[in-house]
Order: structure tokens, then C-alpha cells, then sequence
């Protein structure tokens, strides 16, 4: 189990590497723009001009979720320090087993799955950050491009 100083220190490298233009810019297109309904949305988006971006998000949690799965950063205050984690796997959670079986990777997003749905209350987490998400999509009138 690391020490608290660990896991802070851990946690603070990761903000900054969320902090890097490109990987800000891929986020705020997730969290803002990517919103398919349906699995074939998903992969139309996905197969277009985002495809980095889409991966790079993905990729970036999952990579920092390993950290919290090896024991190198406390869930807790992982969980804590990265609420965004929840509203990113929410928006590819209902997709998640028909991306893996697709693409033939049954271990794709297994870490931010594990760390995610680890929470006590992840559910609820999950609804409420996705609701926003949605009214927020709503109001700017936006599209899944």
C-alpha cells in the first residue's frame, strides 16, 4: 500500500500530464463533444479525424488507472484527485463489451473499469456526472463530432 505522500506525489504527475495541450484538447473534445448513442456512432466517430483523440483519452486513463491497480496510487485518492475518470468511462461504458469483443482486446479499458465501478457509490457517480454531461451537450446544442 503506498503512503499518502506517494499516492500525492503520484497524483500530482498525473495532473500535470493532463495538463499537456494536446491530451487537454482530446479531453475537452470527450467530455464535451463525444456523445454517441448508439455503438455504430461510436465506431463512425471513432473512425474518423478523432480516432487519436479518442484513444489518447482513453489510453491516458486507463494508463493511470494501472497505477491505482498495482497498488502504486490508494483508490481512494485516486478516485478523489480525478473525478473526471468517472464522466470519461461513463460515456463508453455502454458500448465497452461490444468495443472489446470488435476489436478483439477483452482487456480494453479494464483498469478505468476496475478503479471506476471499485467506488462505493460508482453508480450514482456515474448517473449524476453523466446527466450533467448531457444537459450540458443539450444546451450548447451539441453534436457527436
Amino acid at each position: 500500500m503506498p503512503t499518502p505522500f506517494e499516492s500525492a506525489t503520484l497524483n500530482l504527475k498525473l495532473y500535470e500530464i493532463r495538463r499537456e495541450a494536446v491530451l487537454r484538447e482530446a479531453r475537452e473534445w470527450f467530455l464535451r463533444d463525444f456523445n454517441p448513442e448508439t455503438f455504430a456512432e461510436l465506431v463512425e466517430i471513432v473512425s474518423g479525424q478523432r480516432n487519436a483523440s479518442f484513444r489518447m483519452v482513453l489510453g491516458y486513463w486507463d494508463m493511470a488507472a494501472s497505477l491505482v491497480t498495482a497498488g502504486a496510487i490508494d483508490a481512494d485518492a485516486f478516485r478523489a484527485a480525478h473525478t473526471e475518470v468517472f464522466a470519461t468511462f461513463g460515456k463508453v461504458r455502454p458500448f465497452i463489451e461490444e468495443m472489446r469483443r470488435v476489436s478483439g482486446e477483452p482487456d480494453f479499458c479494464k483498469q478505468v473499469e476496475a478503479v471506476v465501478l471499485g467506488a462505493p457509490d460508482a453508480e450514482a457517480i456515474l448517473a449524476r456526472r453523466l446527466a450533467a454531461l448531457r444537459a450540458a451537450a443539450k444546451a450548447r446544442g451539441s453534436t457527436s463530432r
